[in-house]
């Protein structure tokens, strides 16, 4: 690999990171509340979760830069607090990449409290634990491949992530360039061999995820998608 294709890599790599660690917090309440709830607007709920699944990485895109352009709430918001805008910059691409991402947090945490079901927390409940104590030492220990499933999954997706982040982050070398604006500029300027190293990386590792996902699943049944 050659060096200038090293900042991507560990740009690609804090971004997946970053976004991995912020869905965490906040999937959790969110498929624990899919999974539990009667309420009749759990469907809406769950469409609109499932949305980037199915939408065009253009159209995700295009509403991102109408939504974080400096015209707006949030992006006038943020260029007020910090003097920069939210579009074509990090702290935008981590903002879509929560978006684009959140269904493969969500999806496999939400089948996995379901399989557990109420039981266990309703236990707990009983021998006085609080709802979050519960939580903590009972659900989540239980939930712990539900967790490993979402972490491998969103990872990896934010990695794979091109038409989003081209809309949105452009290709900005050491901001906004990862690894696959990387492999599309390679292309675009006929460095194949640089293109090839990197596409066949992710080929590599995005095998491997999915080995990972579909053995765990035979041995601990966990549904996704």
């Amino acid at each position: 690999m050659t060096l200038p294709d090293l900042d991507p890599l560990w740009l690609t790599l804090r971004l997946a990171g970053l976004v991995t660690l912020i869905l965490l917090v906040i999937g959790t309440p969110l498929a624990w509340w899919l999974a539990t709830t009667r309420w009749r607007i759990k469907s809406v709920a769950e469409a609109i979760t499932a949305l980037p699944l199915v939408l065009p990485p253009t159209v995700l895109g295009f509403y991102f830069l109408v939504f974080l352009s400096p015209n707006s709430t949030l992006g006038g918001l943020w260029f007020s607090a910090t003097g920069s805008n939210l579009t074509f910059s990090f702290a935008g691409l981590v903002f879509c990449s929560v978006i684009y991402s959140l269904p493969f947090t969500v999806q496999p945490l939400q089948a996995t409290f379901e399989t557990l079901g109420r039981g266990y927390w309703e236990t707990a409940a009983t021998l006085r634990a609080s709802p979050l104590d519960a939580f903590l030492t009972v659900i989540s220990p239980l939930a712990a491949r539900g967790y490993l499933t979402a972490i491998v999954l969103t990872f990896a997706h934010t990695i794979g992530e091109f038409g989003v982040v081209l809309m949105v982050g452009g290709n900005i070398p050491g901001e906004t360039k990862v690894i696959s604006i990387a492999i599309y500029e390679h292309v675009e300027t006929i460095r194949y061999a640089e293109a090839h190293l990197l596409s066949a990386g992710l080929l590599a590792f995005s095998f491997l995820v999915l080995l990972f996902v579909y053995v765990m699943n035979r041995r601990f049944p966990i549904h996704v998608g």
